[in-house]
């Protein structure tokens, strides 16, 4: 949304809750102040709460230094709105949703290797749209039905995006038996996932490098994957879960000892011995859904009882979660 409002005439102030209020906003705010808008943090740090004074804005063409979908997109969408084309080109691909819609709504878009371009745009025409199921949503039931003795779900209608697939390449990295059926590779490519008991199977492995982006808000339920497959799984490249909503390195790795898991923390990830049984405890969720939820299935496959404060942060991207997760499970 701040790369549509730079190219608005009038000011606008953005901001957010505490989680929102901590994460660097300098990485968009620079590229935009290149292109002509005026941004202005309200506290002098770089974050929200900050304000956006748009206007005429020209192309760019810029590198990022950091492969974030959520970057690029702002700069595309400015880049609507400038009087000449922008490009961004980012050190890993991240996930392409943006290009696709907006080519899909007429805009003039091109992808060449880590470069992504676009036209100042004329005219849009309104589609169509069908939005397929969330794979981060996704990988929570994906992971159980692995974990679970016994079991097998179906996940219908998820979005494999090349670009957001991370998880299903480490699922097959890792042994893990499943299959993806019904596949439709049109627009934005979908499947129905199926996914059964994989105990014996897991495999540690290495996620790192061009992978990270693919999969970034998968990694804290892959780690609790981690902790149930044989030999050692090494995340690393992953210093952005640094700022998400909590320093998602540090969470995941506290909450996984606090369950009796043999895991290391590292400047930009964190080593997982395997095999080490998980027991019940007290899990800090941060107001962060994605570790209230990937810990939500860490206590399914574990030995007593668990609880998970603030367990109700899920809201955040996922209300219905509890009620799935217990209709699958009983």
């Amino acid at each position: 949304i701040s790369g549509i409002l730079a190219g608005q005439s009038f000011p606008v102030t953005l901001t957010g809750d505490a989680s929102i209020q901590k994460r660097p906003m300098k990485r968009i705010m620079t590229p935009l102040r290149m292109m002509g808008a005026e941004l202005e943090s309200l506290n002098g740090n770089d974050c929200a709460p900050f304000t956006i004074r748009g206007g005429k804005l020209h192309g760019i063409d810029y590198q990022s230094p950091v492969a974030s979908a959520q970057v690029k997109s702002a700069i595309l969408l400015a880049g609507l709105y400038a009087d000449s084309p922008t490009s961004v080109t980012e050190p890993a691909l991240s996930r392409n949703h943006t290009e696709i819609m907006l080519s899909a709504f007429g805009a003039e878009t091109e992808n060449d290797g880590l470069t992504a371009r676009i036209a100042p745009a004329n005219d849009l025409h309104a589609i169509d749209i069908d939005v397929p199921g969330d794979i981060s949503s996704a990988a929570y039931f994906a992971v159980l039905g692995c974990i679970l003795p016994g079991s097998e779900v179906c996940i219908r209608h998820v979005g494999i995006n090349p670009t957001r697939d991370g998880l299903i390449r480490v699922l097959r990295s890792m042994g893990a038996d499943f299959e993806l059926l019904n596949a439709d590779y049109t627009a934005e490519p979908t499947a129905d996932l199926l996914v059964r008991d994989s105990l014996s199977r897991l495999q540690g492995t290495v996620i790192e490098g061009d992978l990270i982006p693919t999969l970034i808000d998968e990694l804290p339920v892959l780690a609790v994957l981690a902790c149930f497959a044989k030999g050692t799984t090494i995340i690393r490249d992953a210093a952005e879960l640094k700022v998400k909503e909590s320093n998602r390195i540090r969470t995941v790795v506290d909450n996984l000892l606090a369950m009796g898991a043999d895991v290391t923390e590292t400047e930009d990830g964190m080593i997982i011995h395997g095999g080490k049984p998980l027991h019940g405890a007290v899990i800090e969720s941060y107001a962060d859904h994605r570790i209230a939820m990937s810990f939500a299935i860490a206590a399914l496959a574990a030995e007593g009882d668990t609880a998970i404060h603030g367990a109700e942060c899920v809201n955040i991207s996922y209300p219905t979660f509890y009620q799935d997760l217990g209709a699958l499970t009983h």
